[in-house]
């Protein structure tokens, strides 16, 4: 299954996100074969950063789960909230897929 994780900055521990972004995208990096996309989000209204977006691949939510534990950001406090949700994609690269 596909699962969509929005994660949600907290504000007050910004400065955090320097610090541990070489251990975030090794993290990414050594999980490849699970989290097909990842990047920032940034509010529309004036830029500044407001979380972050996976694309997981994993048998349940609950291996999704584990995964965000383990990435380095986890423990910081840098995310505020995030939210696992299942995808089914049906249109992509031009065509549906259903």
């Amino acid at each position: 299954m596909i699962y969509a994780v929005f994660f949600e900055d907290n504000e007050s521990q910004a400065d955090k996100r320097r610090e541990y972004m070489t251990a975030h995208l090794a993290f990414l990096e050594l999980n490849a074969n699970r989290i097909t996309a990842a990047g920032p989000l940034a509010d529309t209204a004036d830029g500044r950063p407001a979380g972050g977006l996976w694309l997981v691949t994993a048998e349940d939510a609950g291996a999704v789960q584990d995964l965000v534990e383990e990435d380095p950001f986890w423990p910081t406090g840098l995310r505020r909230s995030h939210r696992i949700l299942q995808w089914t994609r049906v249109f992509a690269d031009g065509a549906r897929e259903i």
